[in-house]
């Protein structure tokens, strides 16, 4: 829910930023929306923050908001679009700036299209002197990482055979270039643990309809996304963490953090370890941990602390042996038992 809202506060930073850059207009190149399920509450909210920037904002269906006949953009319309959003739902030219600019956009009528959407690019009329800029939502396949899944696609020379100035593209999360007329801007607000440069708009200018456009990456997301990974061994190495983590910026609060343990402990160095990781929780944003490889194993001081004599002690020197013989089929259920008598002797050492 903290994210949708913030989501949100990023259409206003992104109004911010258009304003103070004197922007002809504001492009979002699809997926305004993760689903169409989408609450009347959150378009509305989406709607009330684009008052942050008075000119012109076009806004494209992309594949997880695409232009079905019932969708977020027919409620838009039923709602009340502000006068400065126009909803490029059609395959036709939107032309800004008193005819300086036009718009060719290329929406998503469905999730996925097997077609070139950007095709009629190539014949769109534009106003002498006017700069022809696309708009489309899709992939680039060539040019997108392996992992990238490709739908809808679009030539990767769309901009020279439809004499673009420039080709605004979405669908790839990450901002990327294709071209010097091509770019990915990426999602403004990052929405995940991958590494490939989310978190940004980009501020295209024009020297004259023809010359190359200047691009220029600007940040613009509140939390940053990353994956950590932490090698544990002994109790000098705890501090590693926090280290670690403090290594990724401030503010700390804005930080949403994978962190990956790996190692061989103690049960006391892996208590400590949960108690360190307490402390990092309450100052991050969000902490992700995944210790299914930080492995405790009873050093003979841990045995000591559960019990030195009697019955429990007999029962732990048996557990022992049995987590320390690697033929035992039982090997992992008796370290388990051993790290639950741990853990419950200290909390009632506690």
């Amino acid at each position: 829910m903290l994210l949708n809202h913030q989501r949100i506060a990023t259409i206003r930073r992104i109004g911010e930023i258009a304003r103070e850059r004197r922007a002809d207009a504001v492009l979002v190149a699809g997926d305004v929306f993760e689903t169409h399920a989408v609450s009347d509450e959150t378009i509305r909210r989406t709607l009330n923050a684009l008052d942050g920037f008075a000119g012109p904002w076009v806004m494209l269906p992309g594949n997880h908001d695409s232009a079905l006949a019932e969708s977020p953009w027919s409620r838009i319309r039923r709602i009340g679009a502000p006068e400065n959003l126009t909803l490029a739902t059609q395959r036709e030219p939107i032309v800004l700036a008193g005819g300086a600019v036009t718009v060719l956009p290329a929406p998503l009528a469905r999730r996925h299209e097997a077609a070139d959407v950007t095709e009629w690019f190539d014949d769109a009329p534009s106003g002498p002197g006017s700069l022809r800029i696309g708009l489309a939502h899709g992939s680039v396949a060539a040019f997108l990482p392996a992992q990238a899944e490709v739908h809808n696609p679009i030539a990767y020379d769309r901009a020279e055979r439809a004499r673009l100035d420039y080709l605004a593209l979405g669908d790839w999360h990450g901002t990327l270039r294709i071209g010097p007329r091509t770019w990915y801007s990426g999602t403004p607000e990052a929405d995940g643990f991958k590494a490939n440069a989310p978190g940004n708009v980009l501020h295209v200018r024009f020297d004259e309809p023809g010359a190359t456009p200047v691009v220029e990456v600007i940040p613009a997301g509140h939390y940053h996304w990353h994956t950590v990974a932490i090698d544990i061994h002994a109790p000098d190495e705890i501090p590693g963490i926090a280290h670690a983590v403090e290594a990724l910026g401030a503010p700390l609060e804005h930080r949403v953090v994978r962190l990956t343990l790996n190692g061989a402990v103690a049960f006391d160095t892996r208590f400590a370890v949960d108690e360190a990781l307490q402390s990092l929780k309450a100052r991050v944003h969000f902490l992700d941990v995944d210790d299914s490889q930080l492995i405790a194993q009873p050093s003979a001081d841990d045995l000591d602390r559960i019990d030195r004599i009697g019955f429990v002690r007999s029962a732990v020197d048996a557990l022992g042996a049995r987590a320390g013989d690697v033929t035992d089929p039982e090997r992992e259920m008796a370290r388990l038992a051993l790290e639950i008598l741990y853990m419950e002797h200290r909390k009632l050492a506690s």
